[in-house]
């Protein structure tokens, strides 16, 4: 028997160190994913990576949990010839790196976004979020609704919760099992040094509705922006965190677009209907082929929605860069 046991032992360990991955320093990841259209922005001790693209009236981009303003290339790309874009890699994502005072809730990234849009000088803009950026969005356009023109959600989180549900029951917030794995202290402390890149694959794969069209290139990028030198450690500390949601749907008078993947099975489409009952005047539009990130996994038809509401008339071809646009 304690040979069984330390044969098992000695097999875990073994596949531990096959896992293990060392962090990639900043220099190196910033060189194979800084465009030229990078900037790195001070801001509250932050230097926050941004990419700004275009001109026009601005619409800032706010990318989900896990992921980076790379999750907005196609349309960041369609959008440009036409608006003034900024995307951005909140603090413990992307090339943007941890932040040393650990400010990873939806108040310190909203405070965040506020803070850059005044850097930038922008005293009114667009929002657009997803998943995570979507709730920072919400924040934002409560806080200074004389800021925001118009609201754009993506499977956002943060809608209101009812207390109980139709059978009386109280409502328990679901959340995709990674998140759960990640914040178990066990685990949490393996996957910090130990961080599988097949983990990502199962992810991206969850996210879409259709598996196939995830890339390798996308699941390699997703994993070494991961990678990138304390950014596994800010990940742990931020959903290690309290959660905060100072939204007031109240305050949410602009126009406001909600788009959601009806296959999204990290937030359900039963969440945006609670924001279209939330937010007074909004308009929820639900895409049959989709997961949670639309703007990846359909660039093409839920960007064409999205120009739709921005008051612009759209043509969409078979490419998102083939796509006609006539203002």
């Amino acid at each position: 028997m304690l040979k069984v046991v330390a044969i098992i032992g000695l097999s875990c360990v073994f596949f531990l160190l096959l896992l293990f991955r060392s962090d990639i320093p900043s220099e190196e990841i910033n060189q194979k994913y800084a465009t030229a259209q990078s900037h790195f922005v001070e801001v509250d001790g932050i230097n926050v990576h941004v990419r700004i693209m275009g001109e026009g009236e601005p619409i800032f981009l706010l990318h989900g949990s896990f992921s980076s303003l790379h999750t907005w290339d196609a349309w960041q790309q369609a959008l440009s010839p036409y608006f003034l874009t900024i995307s951005l890699d909140f603090p413990g994502h992307g090339l943007t790196g941890p932040d040393e005072l650990k400010r990873y809730s939806i108040t310190d990234y909203s405070q965040l976004v506020l803070r850059l849009a005044e850097k930038l000088n922008l005293s009114q803009y667009h929002l657009a979020g997803n998943s995570m950026g979507g709730n920072v969005a919400m924040q934002v356009a409560s806080t200074r609704p004389d800021q925001v023109i118009s609201l754009n959600l993506i499977d956002a989180a943060g809608a209101p919760q009812p207390k109980k549900n139709k059978d009386g029951q109280k409502v328990k917030p679901s959340e995709a099992w990674i998140f759960n794995v990640a914040k178990n202290p066990v685990f949490s402390s393996v996957l910090l040094k130990c961080t599988p890149k097949f983990l990502f694959g199962m992810n991206m794969r969850e996210v879409y509705a259709d598996p196939d069209k995830v890339t390798d290139e996308a699941i390699t990028r997703y994993y070494e922006l991961m990678l990138r030198d304390g950014n596994r450690q800010a990940t742990l500390d931020r959903l290690g965190a309290p959660r905060e949601s100072r939204v007031d749907f109240d305050r949410l008078t602009m126009p406001t677009l909600i788009l959601w993947g009806k296959s999204d099975s990290w937030i359900s489409v039963s969440q945006g209907e609670l924001l279209q009952e939330a937010i007074k005047d909004s308009k929820l539009i639900v895409f049959e082929n989709a997961g949670h990130v639309p703007m990846e996994e359909i660039p093409d038809e839920s960007l064409a929605k999205y120009l739709s509401f921005l008051g612009v008339e759209v043509r969409v071809g078979t490419d998102v860069k083939d796509m006609l646009v006539v203002r």
